[in-house]
């Protein structure tokens, strides 16, 4: 098989004199960087040697050769302005783009299974670590709580002897016991290491991940930040044959809308199943917060429709992943298993939970179709 460097630089020339050539038949829009389209190209010519083939580059004025540079022209035209043009030419960004490229090459895989495998890999490396150590500090500040009552009865006692001693007022005494007791409150917040802050590490890993992501695969499917490059254009190539099923071509939008119905769905679920497995009363600030996640998740589902396939591939990976990840952090078992310490709000039979909410979400539908449908009769009834 022809190595794809010594064919590269043969062909970088050609290009730059804007030269139009054909490989044993077959458009040079047809030649793949990795592996797998290596042999897609010559799957057909295995009785041409390595030789004869670089003598079968010839000079041919095909129309179809320049549809890549043409798409590049079309593109570095594009509105890549502010931060988005800053985004997309950031360094972690050309770093996963890179990591996204030799994970192609280097499996053989197709780019939808590529980004799929990418997915599971930058999860398991970065966000699983942040989600246990946030389930352990969270477990860890339900722990300090129970400390508290003791430590603020003995201030209390404390708070009122020296009223009386030192003849304080109540402001004063109030002033000096409220800062005694976020004295305590921090001291043992050094001493297990939980600060509270560090309960939101996943969203400091997770979202900024996303972004970098989402970002580095729209620059492939656009050919960014360089389009005149013939890895761009390869790469570019590639993703219009790399998908499956009815997403054949990754750089085009979902027009069957399964991908981003799915992606709703999944985070809508994700969002479900943590209001189920809350085992303390729901503030007013989490319904609030709650009903907001709704409303973006259901907001999401146009602009995935609006998307590339490669990029609402990527981001239902990435809720599956989510979803498997919360439910594997919810068995007691795993808990254990990481390091997770034992609270009083730990569920014993989290998966049981679910399935009788989910059962009892069901009966209430079919409970209201029926009650539905007997009304309906009952209105025909008296019609007649």
């Amino acid at each position: 098989m022809l190595p794809f460097r010594s064919l590269q630089r043969k062909i970088i020339p050609c290009l730059r004199h804007n030269r139009q050539y054909s490989i044993c038949g077959r458009t040079l829009s047809y030649f793949g960087s990795s592996s797998s389209f290596s042999k897609n190209l010559f799957r057909d010519t295995n009785s041409i040697s390595p030789r004869t083939c670089l003598v079968l580059l010839q000079h041919r004025n095909l129309s179809e050769v320049t549809s890549a540079p043409n798409i590049a022209a079309t593109q570095v035209h594009s509105p890549f302005t502010g931060i988005w043009h800053t985004l997309s030419q950031s360094t972690p960004v050309a770093y996963i783009q890179d990591t996204l490229t030799t994970i192609h090459d280097y499996s053989g895989l197709t780019w939808w299974a590529s980004i799929v495998v990418s997915t599971i890999l930058f999860r398991t490396l970065i966000t699983l670590p942040l989600a246990i150590y946030q389930h352990k500090i969270m477990a860890r500040l339900e722990l300090l709580a129970l400390e508290m009552p003791a430590i603020v009865a003995e201030l209390k006692k404390e708070a009122a002897v020296a009223m009386k001693k030192f003849n304080w007022t109540e402001k004063q005494t109030r002033l000096v016991y409220n800062r005694s007791l976020k004295k305590q409150w921090n001291a043992l917040v050094v001493r297990d290491n939980c600060h509270p802050a560090k309960t939101f590490i996943v969203l400091w890993g997770q979202i900024p991940l996303w972004i970098c992501q989402s970002v580095a695969l729209r620059n492939l499917v656009h050919m960014m930040p360089d389009p005149t490059t013939l890895q761009a254009q390869i790469i570019y190539t590639e993703m219009t044959i790399g998908g499956f099923g009815w997403i054949p071509n990754l750089t085009e939008v979902d027009s069957s809308y399964i991908l981003p119905v799915t992606l709703g769905v999944i985070n809508l679920a994700i969002i479900e199943m943590q209001t189920v497995l809350r085992n303390r009363p729901t503030t007013r600030l989490q319904k609030y917060a709650t009903n907001v996640f709704r409303v973006l998740t259901v907001a999401m589902v146009p602009v995935a429709c609006s998307v590339p396939s490669a990029l609402c591939l990527y981001w239902v990976a990435s809720s599956i992943y989510s979803l498997a990840q919360n439910l594997l952090l919810t068995a007691p078992v795993v808990r254990r298993t990481v390091g997770i310490p034992l609270t009083n709000s730990e569920i014993t039979n989290p998966y049981e939970r679910i399935w009788l909410r989910m059962k009892a979400v069901t009966t209430k539908s079919e409970q209201k179709a029926v009650e539905k449908s007997t009304n309906v009769t009952q209105n025909d009834t008296k019609s007649r």
